[in-house]
């Protein structure tokens, strides 16, 4: 068997990464991490992204209405082998129970800067001008 020398995930490793997505948003939603903060904070999980062996989950996440992540992420780190436990009775399937750590997720921010800087008043200046010359 010849090994793809793609850097994209396979369809196992998107398979399990969602599995695993839900399986930590069911441990946060049902307030099991006793973390002062954590409790009082809605996470956003957006993606999680696995390893090619599934021994490592990588989960991004977004803190609602909060404005310092750092200390979220952190306090989700600081807790992950917690939370990692907790994931059993979901992924009692898998050979082994990945790792799991937390980065911020800063896609929603790349997402604003386009969207800022497709409305700027430059990028509207040339589209008024792209149109103007469909005109003649």
């Amino acid at each position: 068997m010849t090994r793809a020398t793609s850097s994209a995930p396979s369809q196992r490793m998107l398979r399990v990464g969602e599995q695993v997505r839900a399986a930590i948003t069911q441990v946060l939603q049902r307030g099991e991490v006793r973390d002062a903060l954590l409790e009082k904070t809605v996470v956003s999980i957006s993606e999680v992204r696995m390893s090619p062996d599934l021994r490592l989950a990588t989960a991004y996440v977004t803190p609602l209405g909060v404005a310092d992540h750092a200390a979220v992420i952190e306090a989700l780190n600081r807790n992950a082998k917690f939370i990692r436990g907790r994931l059993g009775p979901q992924l009692r399937q898998m050979k082994y129970m990945p790792d799991v750590r937390f980065r911020d997720d800063t896609s929603f921010d790349n997402y604003k800067k386009i969207d800022d800087l497709l409305r700027s008043p430059e990028v509207a200046r040339d589209l008024s001008a792209e149109n103007g010359d469909d005109d003649r």
